[in-house]
């Protein structure tokens, strides 16, 4: 998986877990109002009276199902509709204890466990290969000892030798770029027109180069090629 990839999964874990710990927060705040709302209910209720007394809290508490809030909650009139409204003197971190956190608890975990392989996968970056004599263009490593192309988590790039030879070539060019001409007569020297072989190589290499790569090869009306970053 490429890089960009893994942040853009690491994103989302991060909004997944973020947006579920809100949505069960926000569950356990409408289920204390709930709660509150039906204790006052069943308390008005009782007492049949428009006066609030100790016992009218005292009636209150008791039918208050949630245990944290009891104590916690308080009973005052509406200035708006003159009736009575219940309200929670509780602490945002006391109703966000009362939510059920394990689906997000489960998501931060992926989330953290997630982060800590983009970071493993960002640092590993030494390859095997001398690092006196390796090129780097586009997350693409070339090892000149060995000859041979690596991606930037180490594992060797599979190339036909004519593939191969292109590419060192493409590494050994001024700003990565060859002409047809520079390319054919290196490739196929006793040719008189190796334009259609040409064609192949760079149509069956440039799949191969975007896969292990953040490289493209680009034409110039098919007088030039170019190594770019896509």
């Amino acid at each position: 998986m490429k890089q960009q990839y893994a942040v853009i999964v690491l994103f989302a874990l991060f909004l997944a877990s973020g947006l579920t710990s809100i949505d069960r927060y926000r569950t356990a705040r409408r289920m204390v109002n709930e709660d509150m709302d039906r204790a006052l209910a069943i308390t008005m209720k009782e007492q049949q009276s428009e006066v609030i007394s100790l016992d009218t809290v005292r009636a209150f508490n008791s039918h208050l199902q949630i245990a944290e809030l009891r104590g916690k909650a308080t009973l005052a009139v509406d200035a708006r509709s003159r009736k009575f409204k219940a309200y929670a003197q509780c602490s945002e971190a006391t109703i966000f204890s009362m939510s059920d956190q394990r689906p997000a608890a489960l998501l931060w975990t992926l989330t953290l466990l997630w982060a800590m392989f983009t970071l493993y996968r960002r640092t590993r970056t030494l390859l095997p290969v001398p690092v006196v004599g390796v090129k780097s263009y586009g997350g693409l490593f070339f090892s000149e000892s060995e000859h041979r192309f690596y991606t930037s988590s180490g594992n060797g790039v599979q190339l036909t030798p004519m593939q191969h030879q292109l590419m060192e070539m493409f590494y050994h060019a001024p700003a990565y770029t060859l002409t047809k001409a520079e390319i054919c007569t290196a490739l196929w020297p006793g040719k008189p027109d190796a334009s259609e072989t040409l064609y192949t190589l760079i149509k069956r290499l440039k799949p191969v180069v975007e896969q292990h790569s953040d490289l493209k090869i680009e034409s110039d009306r098919g007088k030039s090629y170019r190594l770019t970053i896509r």
